[in-house]
């Protein structure tokens, strides 16, 4: 199977089973660096099988999940994952309901991510108590160049 580099299949609302059925495909595809599932309403069930099977893709190094539908309980399902993705160094979770519940479960897994430059979490639902927590872990991240929490109403308190 032979990809352009990068493999888009945003905005093509594919579900969780379509995220299933692509990650099938894409599974062992050991040169796939980049992929791009943007605005495909996948879920917290979708989200864990996007990583979850993508286990053989071993050069993976940005994965775009933004506008998904994710939620606290899809960064719950695919946090474990997250640190067993060595060369991941951009992790795009733009616009996906994201609170502070999902914050800390992103917060438990940073640190094992050694490769992480970027972590997009724009326009997300996080306040105080969730950048509190990313903050803590923020000193283990040492190749996290860019953490973009824009628009998520943290406020003074969570500066």
């Amino acid at each position: 199977l032979r990809l352009a580099d990068p493999a888009s299949k945003s905005e093509n609302n594919i579900g969780a089973e379509g995220a299933g059925r692509l990650v099938e495909g894409l599974g062992e595809c050991k040169a796939l660096a980049h992929l791009d599932v943007s605005g495909n309403q996948i879920g917290a069930e979708g989200a864990e099988r996007m990583v979850g099977g993508l286990g053989g893709c071993k050069a993976l190094a940005h994965l775009a999940l933004n506008k998904n539908v994710i939620g606290d309980e899809g960064v719950g399902r695919l946090a474990g994952a997250l640190g067993e993705r060595k060369a991941l160094a951009h992790l795009g979770l733009r616009q996906n309901g994201i609170g502070d519940e999902g914050a800390g479960h992103l917060a438990g897994v940073l640190g094992k991510c050694k490769a992480m430059a970027h972590l997009d979490l724009r326009q997300n639902e996080i306040r105080a108590e969730g950048a509190g927590r990313l903050a803590e872990v923020l000193g283990k991240c040492m190749a996290l160049a860019h953490l973009d929490l824009s628009h998520n109403g943290i406020g003074a308190e969570g500066a």
